[in-house]
């Protein structure tokens, strides 16, 4: 076909030269007018591109030797074809395009095969449907089969792209279970385009749901190559990874190995972000990997500095993070050491009403451990909180409320706080107070009630 100026060019003329050269020339003449065809794909009309398509076909499925030059050149032809358009490519899966070119993969190799798969890639990547019967049609044992063989090059990487694909499909990952292929997952992680390592990295997050693919994707080395994307993806790909290093994160025994990996400053950043999804997997991260005392006080060196220095959205998430962080009977001297409660005291004066609705209820979370309550007084936070008694905000008034209980029931502060017990929002949250813990401990007693063993005294010998 013709690479003059498209408006000028006979197409109905210039398809029936191709179809002429296709049905009855020498494979020289056939491969040339292939190449002139692949050469001008991006500008000839869809609709003739559309009508070639069964020829490539028919000489990829009916012709011996199938690493000849001119199945190479049908194959680069179709590759073109479906990097031009969705429809394209719809139209070459209604056609049998996949099943074509997987019933080729396993009898070749070399530029062919490079070909081919590179031809698949673009295939299975634009179109659900030829993905599913790859997924399906045994295309998985080919691709895991040719990995085995292809330690390195471009081959190997265009094999480890279409596996990220496939991946993402539920009974795709069983398979690869199955299969003995996880570890490949685990290495398409790190290789190839930026949206395939991206696509990796969230079918390890996949596999991390149950137990045993936690286990099995950290055993296999998954945390550096997530902790990498990570670092270095844009935005969208940094929510990915964030994520599947959070579910990865539910197996304990690498909570470490992910904090020495870098991630807790990686988490810092989503939350400084403006996104609000970003601020939930770094929340939900932190919460999980100040389980170690160690990431408790990497994570809270970096909540200080957002309380420092970031804008009212961050200061507010990094507050959510140490009033959720708080509630950790451990974490109290790590707090403490941390110097974050002078400064969350400071920031009741200042900042959104968002950041003070967080900030008093970390701290009043922080006012039931004593040794909190002595470094809150000393920071000057009760004239603060009595003063917040009379707010116009419900849960600012609630949150002063609930913390002053704390030092009102404190006999070292008993009689500096008492002169507040006719201001109704105390005297409200104090009974209040009174009437939980009633209930709990009437619930505690008739839970023991339930679960301790009738007494029996012919059991006495």
């Amino acid at each position: 076909m013709s690479g003059s100026e498209s408006g000028d060019i006979d197409w109905e003329n210039e398809l029936r030269k191709f179809q002429n050269a296709i049905a009855t020339g020498t494979n020289s003449k056939r491969i040339k007018a292939m190449a002139t065809l692949a050469r001008n794909s991006k500008h000839t009309p869809e609709h003739v591109l559309a009508r070639t398509i069964p020829f490539f076909l028919e000489i990829l499925r009916h012709n011996s030797h199938p690493n000849s030059s001119l199945h190479m050149a049908s194959a680069y032809c179709l590759k073109c074809i479906a990097c031009r358009s969705d429809e394209l490519v719809t139209q070459m899966s209604a056609n049998g395009t996949a099943q074509s070119l997987m019933s080729l993969l396993p009898h070749s190799d070399g530029m062919f095969l490079k070909v081919l798969v590179k031809c698949l890639l673009v295939v299975v990547g634009l179109c659900n449907t030829s993905r599913a019967v790859v997924a399906t049609g045994g295309g998985l044992g080919i691709i895991v089969n040719k990995l085995n063989s292809y330690e390195d090059g471009e081959i190997r990487r265009y094999l480890l792209e279409i596996l990220s694909l496939l991946a993402l499909q539920r009974n795709v990952r069983r398979e690869i279970v199955h299969l003995d292929a996880l570890h490949y997952v685990v290495e398409a992680v790190g290789v190839g385009s930026m949206v395939s390592r991206e696509r990796a990295c969230q079918a390890i997050g996949m596999f991390g749901v149950t137990r045993e693919g936690r286990r099995a994707v950290v055993e296999l080395g998954a945390i550096l190559p997530v902790v990498e994307l990570f670092r270095c993806g844009d935005h969208t790909t940094k929510l990915v990874a964030g994520n599947t290093l959070g579910v990865i994160s539910a197996y304990i025994d690498c909570i470490r190995s992910i904090a020495r990996a870098g991630a807790i400053p990686l988490y810092s950043e989503l939350l400084e972000g403006g996104d609000p999804s970003g601020k939930d997997i770094a929340e939900d991260a932190f919460c999980v990997l100040a389980v170690d005392e160690a990431n408790a006080i990497e994570i809270f060196e970096n909540l200080v500095r957002i309380l420092r220095d970031g804008d009212n959205e961050a200061k507010a998430a990094a507050a959510n993070v140490v009033w959720d962080l708080s509630t950790y009977s451990y974490s109290t001297p790590v707090v403490r050491d941390s110097g974050v409660i002078p400064i969350l005291v400071d920031l009741l004066g200042s900042g959104s009403n968002e950041v003070k609705e967080n900030v008093s209820g970390a701290i009043s979370q922080l006012s039931y451990d004593r040794e909190n309550r002595i470094a809150l007084s000393d920071a000057g936070v009760v004239p603060i909180f009595i003063d917040l008694l009379h707010d116009d905000l419900e849960e600012l008034r609630d949150n002063a409320a609930e913390a002053l209980v704390n030092f009102y029931e404190d006999p070292l502060y008993h009689d500096s706080v008492s002169h507040i017990i006719d201001i109704p929002s105390f005297r409200i949250m104090l009974n209040r107070l009174v009437h939980l813990r009633e209930s709990n401990e009437r619930a505690l007693v008739q839970r023991m009630d339930i679960d301790l063993p009738a007494w029996n005294s012919d059991r006495i010998t």
